[in-house]
């Protein structure tokens, strides 16, 4: 029996949508005030869903809590309060765009889930801008 369980977590940051091999007017043509130069930020929620068949001794697919420390391990001291752009070494050379900040968390989870397997990244950029990745 399979169980999809999600964990909720939360981060502020700046970014700058820009892509080096684009011209100024393109940049601004793509990315509107996404491409402003003093950049700009959200309040990110990052949802991590899990799934697999939950222990027959506990009950669970994985504690809580600790699926919380991997998401704060991995993820979360590294964006929250930082401009994403400048200051966060794994997304070097990406273009922080939703999409690819979840393709990004995913590939640093993917290999941290203790039991069941990592079945998609939700990055809820606002309210009305979501992106879900499932790794495929």
């Amino acid at each position: 029996m399979r169980v999809y369980i999600t964990r909720k977590a939360h981060f502020s940051a700046a970014h700058r949508l820009y892509n080096p091999n684009f011209s100024e007017e393109k940049n601004k043509e793509v990315y509107g005030l996404c491409n402003n130069p003093l950049y700009h930020g959200h309040n990110y929620i990052l949802e991590v869903t899990i799934c697999g068949e939950p222990d027959s001794d506990t009950g669970y697919l994985i504690d809580l809590k600790k699926l919380k420390e991997i998401i704060n391990e991995k993820i979360i001291k590294y964006v929250d309060h930082k401009n994403l752009n400048l200051e966060v070494d794994f997304l070097k050379d990406i273009i922080p765009t939703s999409e690819n900040l979840a393709i990004a968390f995913w590939k640093r989870l993917e290999k941290e889930i203790p039991r069941g397997k990592l079945y998609s990244i939700k990055i809820y950029e606002s309210e009305n801008n979501i992106v879900e990745y499932r790794g495929e």
